[in-house]
């Protein structure tokens, strides 16, 4: 049952780090431009496009992978000491000694388990953290480039379905923002550890 639980076991540390990149000059319609009109005082801004494009953007995610790989290295070092001890039992026989060994290695692999989920939401809420403060950064520089370009009201590019892009503040803000800032440097949030609940305990 060890064997088994360790061999499908995957960690999605990797998940909790950046959106995917986009470019600044998107969007980019598979069909034709709809076009038309610029409308007065009707901007749109792209926080994805900007995150990812921005050189503070940038080098938050890397220090965000950084910091995943590191913690899907601590996990896959143990995940490797239980591989090697669940092989080790294959073919034992099944005596009381057996039984202890067996019963202590689920016990490793549900506490395994829940480090590997832990850590996942420390990094979770290392990027949550970091792109606020890239969107603190940026709000000042969005209000400039919202002023100067007469805007009205401004809407999420990426819900827009067509139209004409001339008021995109995306390329301005992301140009101000590199002005700005370039980087930020952060470590990994520390959460407070869960409880188990009885339910995950293993049986003996």
């Amino acid at each position: 049952m060890i064997r088994r639980s360790v061999a499908s076991f995957v960690l999605l540390i990797g998940a909790a780090t950046a959106a995917p990149a986009q470019t600044v000059n998107e969007p980019t319609p598979a069909v034709q431009p709809l076009g038309g009109p610029v409308v007065p005082g009707v901007c749109l801004l792209s926080r994805e496009a900007m995150f990812a494009n921005a050189a503070v953007g940038k080098a938050a995610t890397a220090r965000l992978q950084e910091l995943a790989q590191t913690a899907q290295a601590e996990i896959d070092a143990e995940r490797t000491q239980v591989e090697t001890e669940a092989r080790a039992l294959e073919g034992q026989p099944d005596n009381a000694e057996t039984r202890q060994r067996r019963e202590e290695l689920a016990r490793r692999w549900q506490a395994l388990q829940e480090r590997a989920a832990h850590s996942s939401r420390e990094i979770a809420a290392t990027r949550a953290k970091a792109l606020e403060r890239i969107a603190s950064e940026a709000q000042p520089v969005i209000a400039e480039v919202y002023g100067e370009k007469g805007c009205g009201l401004i809407l999420d590019r990426n819900s827009a379905l067509g139209g004409n892009f001339a008021n995109d503040l995306t390329p301005d803000v992301v140009r101000r923002l590199d002005a700005r800032i370039q980087t930020i440097t952060f470590e990994r949030e520390r959460l407070p550890q869960q409880q188990a609940s009885p339910a995950n305990t293993p049986a003996s």
